[in-house]
């Protein structure tokens, strides 16, 4: 289901596609009541008659939504309009991880900043009792800024937070 541009999704308007996938197609977008750019993330109509592939995207939006964190794609509203089921994002501006291994190995530098960024994202994830579960190059996003953001909660495991205990040792000199 491809949708034109001047498509009206809500608040937003479609301005061009993005990219697409086996859970959606991607669109740029501009939400007009807040006037700003967005992505829209439009559940395709052979998904949204699935039980389970629907409830997989409403999981994707609220695991994902759930989370304020630098490192993993902000959600900013879920909504079905005329039958379609979509989510409204922030718009990034990059590449995924699969396109940028592409073109060669990243430098040592920056593959392990990435590394810190991803174990960030994936902490806070954690602590709210959020498992990811589909962590691969294609769900991780290279802003042109340098941010790593983690995509696509859609198969993440939602539990209880974790308590962590923290345990003092008291060392006594007489």
């Amino acid at each position: 289901m491809a949708l034109a541009a001047g498509t009206i999704l809500g608040q937003c308007e479609i301005r061009s596609p993005l990219g697409a996938g086996g859970m959606g197609e991607v669109y740029r977008a501009h939400d007009t009541r807040l006037n700003r750019e967005v992505a829209i993330k439009v559940l395709p109509e052979s998904v949204s008659s699935d039980p389970e592939r629907l409830r997989r995207f409403e999981q994707e939006a609220r695991a994902a939504a759930a989370l304020n964190h630098p490192n993993i794609l902000a959600v900013y509203q879920m909504a079905t309009h005329e039958g379609v089921s979509y989510m409204v994002t922030e718009l990034l501006e990059g590449e995924t991880l699969r396109e940028r291994l592409r073109r060669g190995a990243i430098p040592l530098r920056n593959a392990i900043d990435y590394g810190v960024q991803i174990a960030r994202g994936l902490a806070v994830a954690h602590e709210k009792g959020i498992v990811h579960r589909d962590l691969k190059p294609e769900n991780l996003f290279l802003t042109r800024d340098g941010r790593v953001k983690i995509l696509d909660f859609g198969l993440a495991k939602l539990a209880l937070p974790q308590t962590f205990v923290t345990v003092h040792t008291l060392n006594l000199v007489s």
